[in-house]
């Protein structure tokens, strides 16, 4: 089980830049035991994490180095336009491709509870949510912070209109 949290672990990293976070509720003991599994959804959970495990940790790993490819072609004294698109392109795709497998293996997951642990699993999931957004600085500019001044222009002199004796 603690290998299965590990790439359960790994997915929920790859998918953190998007917002709200993946649907992890699997891995967190506590979690699972206040949704009351039943042991017959305890095996199928078990059944889907194995399903899409490995797929996970290719498409993690095809990412990170479209991720790393890309930032070398961005950090190269004269960027080449045309190669650095196609490494956008790649990343993108990376990416679209593993949150498709989070999201079906969250599809598959949520097939196996019941209406009541599915609310469970949203309030918890929204409580989390909050929580890190408290945790996080606001963004400058924002109601809670809001923006810098803007720096003072600095006063010229005025110049002299006519002649100067």
């Amino acid at each position: 089980m603690k290998n299965l949290t590990m790439v359960l672990l790994l997915a929920a990293a790859a998918a953190a830049a998007q917002e709200p976070p993946p649907l992890n509720w699997w891995d967190r003991p506590v979690a699972a035991r206040a949704l009351k599994l039943s042991p017959e959804q305890e095996k199928q959970v078990r059944a889907v994490q194995r399903e899409f495990r490995d797929r996970l940790l290719d498409q993690q790993t095809a990412v990170r180095k479209a991720e790393a490819n890309l930032q070398d072609l961005m950090n190269e004294d004269q960027v080449n336009e045309a190669r650095t698109r196609e490494a956008i392109d790649r990343v993108v795709a990376a990416r679209g491709e593993l949150m498709r497998t989070v999201s079906n293996m969250a599809l598959r997951m949520r097939l196996v509870l019941t209406p009541e642990q599915w609310q469970r699993v949203r309030d918890r999931r929204m409580q989390t949510v909050q929580q890190r957004r408290q945790q996080r600085p606001p963004a400058a500019g924002s109601p809670e912070q809001p923006a810098p001044p803007a720096p003072a222009k600095p006063v010229r002199p005025a110049k002299p209109r006519g002649p100067v004796y």
